[in-house]
């Protein structure tokens, strides 16, 4: 008998409501004591942020310098450039609507101040690596190992890739319910949570009206360059949408979203390499959520940035989306280096990022899969045309 765990987004719901419910009855000596616990995991956190970069991103590189020729290359890039345009949708859309819907950021306490209830005692654990370093150090692997063909040193990485994804499934997501009802907890001790969980509503109202014009504008690009009915490719794929809706898994809708892709009139072969690696590299969704709730985040908590601040964050982050681990919640993880080195966001706004993103979680990995559609389309139209060039043995 298969043994049927709890959601994660109904974890977390879970334990926001707990946090909320019980902040204003727990005496400080047990709020003390989820502080305590917040910030050892926070220590943790930052110790193995710099290793999620460098177990993740390294092999990544190394698939892609060694994948299936210029139509993988082809394939990651529009992923890539997909997922970096949505992050600048949802920047030049949040600082356009977002000011209107946070009138007065100064009745907004900030998150940091949940840090005057102090932790019993504190563990230290600084990192092997700041984020930047290990940022260019896996560059610097990740290429060299592709450009010189080392297969032995690509399996310690990949083996250290299975590392941190199996720590981040059995450590980390398992904890986040955890630390993020301490989170609330403290906030609703010091009389925060409210003010923070009222303005988000509608924050994720126009996060979720985001993902819905970028999958028209998706098709809509897709359409022109196929000379096909947008609206027609787009219904096509909404079983796979609704799939995902349910799921919260790529990979667990990539059965659907092969067989919607092949009713677009996309190849059995183009579809079956294009939709299984988009499911792992396409993150168009994900990366306009975290963009969206670090805007907001930002001005709630008066926190200074500019375009250029955020032009840097987002081509940074469409390469850790590129590097995302497919398990729940692997996107923000992945996200949390370039958050707190490029944004300067703390333990509490990381675990507030967290929070937000697995909330709405579903809806972002509908939108990354719908997506993945559009990007097979393309992908089979460049193939058919260099059809007598047989590019990576795929464009049969």
């Amino acid at each position: 008998m298969i043994k049927k765990r709890t959601p994660l987004l109904l974890r977390i719901i879970i334990a926001i409501t707990l946090g909320i419910a019980l902040g204003n009855i727990f005496p400080l000596a047990l709020v003390r004591a989820f502080a305590t616990f917040n910030s050892i995991f926070s220590g943790f956190l930052s110790f193995f942020i710099p290793l999620i970069i460098l177990g993740l991103v390294t092999p990544a590189i190394a698939d892609i310098g060694k994948g299936a020729g210029r139509l993988l290359l082809i394939t990651v890039a529009i992923a890539y450039l997909d997922t970096v345009f949505s992050g600048f949708l949802s920047y030049f859309v949040g600082i356009s609507f977002f000011p209107t819907l946070i009138a007065d950021t100064s009745q907004y306490v900030n998150i940091t101040e949940a840090e005057e209830v102090p932790a019993y005692f504190t563990i230290n654990i600084p990192p092997m690596l700041d984020v930047m370093t290990s940022l260019i150090f896996a560059f610097i692997l990740g290429l060299g190992i592709a450009a010189l063909g080392k297969d032995n040193l690509k399996k310690i990485f990949d083996d250290f890739k299975d590392i941190i994804v199996k720590t981040i499934e059995k450590v980390i997501i398992p904890l986040l319910p955890l630390f993020i009802f301490g989170i609330f907890l403290i906030m609703t001790y010091n009389g925060q949570a409210f003010r923070i969980l009222s303005i988000f509503i509608s924050i994720i109202i126009v996060i979720f009206a985001l993902h819905i014009f970028l999958l028209l504008f998706q098709y809509t690009v897709t359409g022109l360059i196929i000379r096909r009915k947008p609206l027609r490719l787009l219904c096509n794929m909404l079983p796979a949408y609704f799939t995902a809706l349910g799921t919260s898994s790529s990979a667990a809708t990539i059965p659907v979203t092969l067989e919607q892709t092949k009713r677009n009139g996309v190849s059995d072969v183009i579809a079956g390499f294009v939709v299984p690696l988009c499911a792992t590299i396409h993150l168009s969704g994900s990366a306009l959520k975290i963009t969206a709730c670090a805007v907001a985040l930002m001005m709630m908590q008066q926190m200074p940035f500019d375009t250029a601040m955020f032009a840097g964050f987002i081509l940074m982050l469409g390469i850790m989306m590129v590097a995302a681990p497919g398990v729940p919640g692997g996107a923000i993880m992945a996200a949390l280096g370039v958050l707190s080195s490029i944004l300067g966001f703390n333990q509490e706004q990381q675990a507030m990022m967290i929070a937000l993103y697995i909330a709405m979680d579903s809806f972002g990995t509908a939108c990354n899969v719908t997506g993945d559609g559009a990007i097979a389309l393309i992908v089979n139209k460049i193939a058919r045309k260099e059809q007598n060039t047989g590019i990576g043995g795929l464009a049969e």
